[in-house]
């Protein structure tokens, strides 16, 4: 490979600021990569959004990304890859890790064979879901609990706030009381209040995260030739199609080091 790709970005994109739990994660175990990430925040959350307009925003990120050399794309949103991830590999050329609810490995720990999944509307419905529960759903029970508002707390900062513990007590309960034992975050939104919902789940509740599957799997499918090596000078340089001061705020709260935020280009005429 041309060493100048070898140095390329991974492009990562989300509806918002969810998808930085799956960055961090990335980072983690990718050291020496640079990365590229977009957050569609002027459009966020995607949960309750047309699939035709997703699927455009997702086309229009991507375009993006390949038009910076990104050396691969994770979808770091469950809406996002539900919906738009197939047209994307069917467009790009390139490695395209995409996230789904991970009911596969929480029906191996469950204990009671009842699951609770949270996600978006738009999760909730998809074919992919309704796959994953006919596939590992056998003997398990699989309560599909769609969270409107909750990304949009997130997306405000408001992790322990009384409307998120509010929500988080409408959405949990009706799950937890049928028997569940195992909650799966199906929105990257939701990996920031995972303390919150371990309160209100307790302790015998485990709670079921897929960023770290997801940087496994894109180490993976990393071919070593496109790897960069560990001592690499890695980079992030972030981007929103919203507000860069609320999104220098977001990564200031989470401990982000100090760097700049880029608008994203308006979308291309077509």
């Amino acid at each position: 490979m041309n060493p100048i790709a070898k140095l390329a970005p991974i492009g990562v994109y989300d509806s918002g600021v969810g998808g930085l739990s799956v960055l961090q994660a990335l980072r983690a175990k990718l050291p020496g990569e640079s990365f590229a990430y977009v957050a569609d925040s002027a459009n966020a959350p995607y949960g309750d959004r047309s699939p035709q307009f997703i699927e455009a925003r997702a086309r229009e990120v991507a375009g993006f990304l390949v038009g910076h050399h990104a050396k691969a794309l994770v979808i770091a949103c469950n809406t996002a890859s539900v919906v738009a991830s197939g047209h994307l590999r069917a467009a790009y050329g390139l490695p395209i890790i995409a996230m789904e609810p991970a009911i596969k490995p929480a029906t191996l720990v469950t204990k009671s064979k009842v699951v609770l999944v949270l996600a978006t509307s738009n999760t909730i419905r998809s074919q992919s879901v309704a796959r994953l529960c006919h596939t590992y759903g056998v003997d398990t029970r699989v309560i599909l609990q769609p969270c409107p508002g909750l990304a949009n707390q997130v997306e405000r900062g408001q992790f322990d706030h009384e409307a998120t513990r509010q929500l988080l007590e409408k959405y949990l309960h009706p799950g937890l009381a049928a028997g569940a034992d195992t909650i799966v975050l199906g929105c990257t939104h939701y990996a920031f209040i995972i303390g919150e919902i371990a309160r209100v789940a307790g302790p015998s509740v485990t709670v079921v995260e897929p960023s770290d599957a997801i940087a496994r799997q894109l180490a993976r499918v990393l071919a070593s030739s496109s790897r960069t090596p560990e001592n690499g000078a890695s980079t992030t340089t972030f981007y929103t199609s919203g507000s860069t001061r609320a999104l220098s705020d977001f990564l200031a709260s989470i401990g982000e080091p100090s760097t700049e935020v880029h608008a994203l280009p308006p979308p291309r005429l077509r």
